[in-house]
């Protein structure tokens, strides 16, 4: 009877406390969403005003964003501003970043194969990125099937990308943001793998840590990787489209996994 009585105890105790974890988890997020709506309220319509005007000339617009916190730019959860670095540098750029106060972060502004594209540093905190990326898209007259989010991706080892077409936030707080901000989840993805925490490391501090000096090796590769596909992706003639097939979506992953993992590169072997 008493290992009855236990046992009925432990799982009301149980259930209570998964009770608890849920609330909190919905009390966040509705949070988050909230403080989205309140810190894009108003100011979509005085970004457009600030908007430059050869941005909104005729011809292809892209935004390229890199996901991440202000100020801990070498942190694995912030490798999306790592890769849009990198691709500053490749196009000559490296030293165009400029303060933008309309859109809360920082942005260059430039061409890719006739293509005028817009890379954005958003100088917010991760949970509301998506805030940054609403005002730019609506500043530069973007939209959101014209936006390409960098990001780091726990299900994937260090050493892996991948693009994603649209879909589900997957647990990443900035994407979700994105999408919450954006009002939609047709967003194409740069998934830059940073594997899971090992032992009884946080997921937390694992996110928020640095790159060792020997994943600082592969990271150079993983770079190099990212800007190619990304500069790929940004030289394409057509647009892809959000409401494109499942099967045509599968099929395009499957080819952009391809090409950003050739066998004999040595991320591939990671």
């Amino acid at each position: 009877m008493r290992g009855g009585s236990f046992m009925s105890k432990f799982c009301k105790f149980f259930f209570q406390l998964l009770k608890k974890l849920i609330n909190f988890l919905i009390m966040r997020r509705l949070l988050t969403r909230i403080i989205n709506r309140v810190l894009l309220s108003g100011q979509i319509t005085a970004a457009m005003r600030g908007a430059e005007a050869e941005i909104h000339t005729e011809g292809r617009r892209k935004l390229v964003v890199g996901l991440g916190n202000p100020g801990m730019e070498g942190t694995r959860h912030s490798v999306g501003m790592a890769v849009l670095g990198a691709l500053a540098a490749r196009l000559g750029m490296a030293n165009r970043w400029r303060g933008d106060s309309h859109v809360s972060g920082e942005v260059i502004l430039t061409e890719v194969q006739h293509t005028r594209v817009v890379l954005l540093r958003p100088r917010l905190l991760m949970n509301i990125n998506g805030v940054s990326v609403a005002k730019a898209a609506g500043k530069y007259g973007i939209k959101p099937e014209d936006v390409l989010l960098v990001h780091d991706e726990m299900d994937k080892p260090l050493g892996k990308i991948a693009i994603k077409h649209g879909g589900s936030a997957r647990g990443h707080n900035g994407v979700r943001s994105c999408v919450d901000c954006l009002q939609t989840d047709v967003m194409l993805r740069l998934r830059v793998g940073i594997g899971r925490p090992s032992g009884k490391t946080s997921v937390e501090r694992h996110v928020l840590s640095r790159f060792t000096s020997e994943e600082k090796k592969v990271l150079e590769s993983v770079l190099l990787q990212s800007v190619d596909l990304l500069i790929s992706q940004l030289s394409q003639q057509d647009s892809q489209s959000a409401a494109s097939p499942a099967g045509g979506r599968k099929d395009a992953q499957q080819r952009m996994q391809k090409e950003a993992q050739p066998e004999d590169s040595p991320a591939a072997r990671i």
